[in-house]
């Protein structure tokens, strides 16, 4: 038995760059896209680390930490994730083990297994559930990247008494224009087996070699994000800004190294 309308969890995206850019991110290549589409990292050649956190509308209960991770080998690019939305007694996290690999100069290919789990206040222990994710980018031209990516397609979720909760599967294309080095434009849409179609896009100017700042708008409802990002030697720190009309304003900080 399904319990109907119920959404067991959400697949949360974390990285203050894709945040500011309105999460128009689906063919980009960056250390947090173990969130977005794992084949954007088959290009990684360096070890690298990151963490976040956002102040979802300056709730406390509502806050979101993340963590990635990524290990490029011969064989293609390892990613491990995970994220914790919640505090307290109320708690929902995810892990996820990703692989990226090259199978053309254009075409790349990822698939990431994930495990969520969730801790209620009148539930007792924490009950979980496992499923999978996967993704395509095709270069078409220099500047021109295409991305897709699925989330859960078997809508799997948490077993609960009185039926299945589940978590809605996602399907996202896009892809971003690269002008030169210091404009990029992004655009998404993003359809979820519970919500309606979702438009997104994005832009990131880098005046600076070691600075960029980035604009997005996204919606129905209508979001608008901003930020900045700021690179010294191996390590990149991002900051952004999404205000929802109805709900308010979520800052977010993401750090990244390459080690």
């Amino acid at each position: 038995m399904e319990v109907p309308g119920i959404v067991a969890s959400e697949n949360y995206p974390a990285g203050a760059r894709a945040i500011a850019l309105s999460n128009s991110f689906v063919s980009i290549s960056d250390t947090w896209s173990t969130f977005h589409n794992q084949a954007t990292l088959a290009s990684f050649e360096d070890i690298s680390a990151g963490i976040f956190y956002e102040s979802r509308f300056l709730v406390d209960e509502l806050s979101l930490a993340a963590g990635t991770f990524l290990f490029p080998t011969k064989a293609g690019v390892f990613g491990f994730s995970f994220f914790q939305f919640g505090e307290g007694t109320f708690k929902e996290q995810k892990i996820g083990l990703s692989f990226s690999k090259k199978l053309s100069q254009k075409l790349n290919a990822a698939i990431q297994l994930d495990y969520f789990s969730q801790r209620f206040p009148e539930n007792d222990g924490t009950k979980g559930f496992a499923t999978f994710e996967c993704g395509l980018t095709y270069k078409t031209t220099e500047h021109l990247t295409l991305g897709a990516h699925v989330f859960n397609p078997v809508k799997n979720g948490v077993e609960t008494p009185v039926g299945k909760q589940k978590i809605a599967a996602t399907y996202r294309f896009g892809g971003h224009y690269q002008f030169s080095d210091l404009v990029l434009i992004s655009a998404e849409a993003q359809k979820s087996t519970e919500n309606p179609t979702i438009f997104k896009t994005g832009i990131e100017f880098s005046p600076l070699k070691n600075m960029a700042f980035r604009f997005g708008i996204s919606g129905r409802p209508i979001q608008y994000t901003a930020g900045i990002g700021y690179s010294f030697g191996r390590v990149t720190t991002d900051i952004a800004f999404s205000y929802h009309g109805n709900l308010g304003l979520s800052p977010s900080v993401s750090i990244q190294f390459n080690l």
